[in-house]
């Protein structure tokens, strides 16, 4: 006779099941416990215990110290992902109500490993964000947000990353020389924005804040079309008086 499934439960897999009850047991053991007490814990057999645990131990999902087990790293990569995706979500958020608040695409980044990346963007069918024509990561000495990040290396910090990418005119308005751009960045006050018009992007002109959150160098910026330049101050304060309200979620999230 077939078997008979009903269509409104799922089909679950008792061993899965199992494995991650004796997961959740480990889990909550900060230094570790034994075979006998998490099959106990997790409700299961013995023999049955013994046979996951030494698959969740291959897999690197548990380890077994001094007669123990302990999460493994695995396990740990799993949960690391979870607080990413967490910190990920409460940037994204916060960039949104920046967005809606000064009426412009804002965007988020920080300079990691001797690279410039942008964690996260904000923006709307009716403003759109600039479109990364060029990588954002080779070009900083053409972009509010490279210059922002650089401006707030130290020397030696800097030329290296002159060395991975060097200077160069990527529009007309690209700032030229290697010289000319270090004077910019010199003349820059410890917290002042960096403006650009058209050097990264015809038609854009762009303005970054530097963010500070301990040893991190991070900054936030937005974009207008050039036909708005108008407004362009007014959003850049704008931004600056509202990042400081929500400042400490940034610094939670910053290490993304």
């Amino acid at each position: 006779m077939s078997p008979v499934h009903n269509a409104g439960v799922p089909t679950l897999i008792g061993s899965v099941q199992r494995a991650l009850r004796l997961l959740e047991a480990a889990g909550s053991h900060g230094e570790g416990a034994p075979a006998k007490q998490l099959a106990r814990e997790a409700g299961l057999p013995l023999p049955t215990a013994y046979h996951l645990l030494r698959t969740l131990t291959y897999e690197g999902y548990l380890r077994r110290v001094h007669g123990v087990f302990v999460l493994g790293e695995a396990a740990e990569r799993l949960a690391r992902g979870g607080l990413q995706q967490k910190r990920r979500s409460m940037i994204l958020d916060s960039l949104a109500y920046f967005r809606d608040t000064v009426g412009a695409p804002v965007y988020f980044a920080v300079y990691r490993e001797g690279e410039i990346e942008v964690v996260g963007v904000s923006d709307t069918p009716a403003s759109p964000a600039c479109e990364e024509w060029a990588d954002f990561r080779e070009t900083g000495h053409a972009h509010a947000i490279g210059q922002c990040l650089l401006g707030q290396l130290d020397e030696k910090t800097r030329r290296e990353y002159y060395d991975r990418h060097p200077v160069e005119a990527i529009t007309p308005y690209t700032v030229r020389d290697l010289r000319s751009l270090e004077n910019r960045i010199g003349a820059l006050g410890r917290m002042q924005p960096v403006i650009e018009r058209q050097e990264y992007a015809l038609g854009t002109i762009c303005a970054a804040i530097p963010i500070t959150a301990g040893d991190t160098v991070a900054t936030m910026a937005i974009s207008l079309p050039l036909h708005q330049e108008e407004r362009l101050l007014y959003v850049v304060n704008r931004l600056r008086s509202e990042v400081g309200a929500l400042l400490s979620t940034l610094s939670f999230s910053i290490s993304i």
